[in-house]
This record gives structure tokens, sequence and C-alpha cells, in this order.
């Protein structure tokens, strides 16, 4: 195969970042944009010199292409995605993948029929420092996850379940080689009819326990990952992809003593690996980091999360996952 002829539908806010990376890609050929704003996708073609559709259909027609990003709202990745799909094309769709899992299950099928790598685009697993950490965690026994900052209004259509806590669920997920046994939270809704704060914890067969709060009311930014392991504290800064490990020495007449390293090692642009791993993937024919299961899997507890905040599951009790 020569260059992965790719394109991105839906250009907002993340979309054209996709679109630009593609141009960057070597082995990736960006063969035109497609959004709903006819202005807004001309704009951003003409920076980047491909052409530019407001029809799916017909920009599918015309360039043909074998890979596509999906980052439309949430409510519209299914039609979308199943569009692209039935005309053979693999996808990378933003999270959440769905707006619930019936839909994931037909997307699940019908790659599966046609032979399609179906990437989920949970761009956190590309962090440099996730990566470091994956390489480093062996058996955690808490985990804790915050990612809180101020209100803003690009975000309408879901609340911070879907939007912010999918990413740190995918991600605990892929740490903690164990089925769940309980999930627990709630939430409030603050700035809009979506719930704005929310708190979860999630516990495992094996024992490890999660706890996840995700804001987007709070004044204060932060984005951090803590994992407590038998002789160790592993902290992850997702914004600056630092690692900073602490765990206590014994020292002669000194006692128990701290002791702080710094991991070093390269960082990238998450969304630079995520996109180049799509494109590999698309190549080789080979399963993605995220793959569909994963995103679905994420979303199943997500939605359990959601049961439970909104008074949607009985005896205020989540399916467990």
């Amino acid at each position: 195969m020569g260059d992965v002829k790719v394109g991105v539908v839906g250009v907002g806010h993340l979309g054209i970042h996709h679109a630009r990376v593609y141009s960057e890609i070597l082995g990736a050929k960006l063969v035109g944009v497609v959004d709903i704003d006819e202005e807004r996708a001309l704009g951003v073609a003409e920076n980047l010199g491909v052409p530019a559709y407001a029809d799916l259909e017909k920009f599918l027609d015309d360039t043909k292409p074998d890979a596509l990003s999906i980052v439309v709202p949430t409510v519209s990745h299914f039609e979308v995605s199943k569009t692209a799909m039935e005309r053979g094309v693999n996808l990378l769709i933003e999270k959440p993948v769905t707006a619930n899992t019936a839909e994931a299950e037909e997307l699940l099928r019908i790659a599966s029929d046609r032979n399609l790598v179906l990437q989920v685009g949970h761009i956190e697993r590309f962090n440099s420092a996730v990566q470091q950490v994956r390489e480093m965690v062996h058996d955690p026994i808490f985990i804790q996850s915050r990612r809180v900052g101020p209100f803003s209004p690009r975000i309408s259509d879901v609340g911070v379940v879907l939007d912010l806590m999918i990413h740190d669920v995918d991600i605990i997920l892929s740490l903690v080689d164990s089925e769940i046994t309980n999930i627990s939270a709630m939430g409030r809704c603050v700035r809009t009819e979506h719930e704005d704060i929310a708190s979860a914890q999630i516990s495992f067969k094996n024992g490890t326990i999660a706890h996840i709060l995700v804001s987007r009311v709070t004044e204060k930014r932060m984005r951090t990952l803590e994992i407590t392991e038998p002789e160790r504290h592993l902290l992850v800064n997702y914004e600056t992809q630092d690692v900073t490990l602490h765990h206590c020495v014994q020292q002669q007449g000194r006692g128990l003593v701290e002791v702080v390293e710094h991991p070093v090692f390269p960082k990238r642009e998450p969304l630079k690996l995520e996109l180049q791993d799509f494109v590999r993937c698309v190549r080789e024919g080979s399963e993605p980091l995220v793959s569909l299961h994963d995103g679905k899997r994420a979303l199943e507890v997500c939605v359990a999360m959601l049961r439970q905040i909104h008074g949607e599951a009985s005896a205020g009790k989540a399916k467990v996952i």
C-alpha cells in the first residue's frame, strides 16, 4: 500500500488538529475535510491545500478515502460512522465511541464483517507519561484520578462523565487486569442541564480500588493520575507529561527515608502518536492500541455511572460490567 488516503469529518475545535496532523504524517495523504458548516470547512481546507465538502456522500464519492477521523458531536457518531464503514472505510472515532452501547455493537459487527480497522480516540493513552507508567505499573492497590478545570461552553451535548471521565475510565481499565465488581457514582448539574461535576469509585475483583473526580466548574485546572502500589507511589501530570515516583528506603540510623525520582523519557504530541498508530494499523491491517472493544467497555462503565447520577438505575445500583 502507498500513502493512506485520509480525511476528517468535523473540523471544529478538535477536528482541525486532526486535519493538521494528518498533513504532517509520513505515509498519510490528507484528501479532504468535511463539515456541515461549509465556511468552516473551506477555511481549514484552504490552509491545508485540500478540498472542502459539506456533504459526506459527495466527499466519499470524489476522494475514495482509505480512512477517516470522525470528529462530529457524539449524537452523530453512529450514523456518520456507519455510512463510511458501509463504503469500506477504516475509522478513528473520537470518544465516546457512540451515544449508547447498542450503536457500538452495530459498528463492531460492521467492522468485523468488512475487516475494517476501528479505533477509538482515547488520546490520553498516547500521552508519553501514561505510556511510560504502563511499563512501570505492576500491582496497583489504589488509583486516583483528577480531571478538573473552569467552565467552557464549548461542550454542551454531554456532561463530564462522557466528556472527561471516560478518559480516566479507559486508562484505569487498561491498567487493572481484573473484572469490575462494583461501581458507585454521584454528580451534580451546576452550569448546564448535564452533570458538570462527578465523582465515581470502581472496585475490582483483585482488590484494586479506583476513584475518579471530574469537574468543569472548578477554577483550578488539574489533570493528574496517582497510582499506589505496595512499595511505591506514582504521580502522572497529564499536561506536562511528567512522572514522579515516590518510595521509601531504610537507612541505618535514620529510619525510613522518602526517595523521589523523576524518570526521563521522550515527550511527543499525543495526537500525532495516536494518528500515526491509526495510519499504521490501516496499512498493516493490525489491531489498534485502543480498539472499539476498549471504547465500548469504557462507555458501558460510564453509562452505569450515569444511571446512578441521574437516578435511572433501580435501587440506586448500576449494572456491573
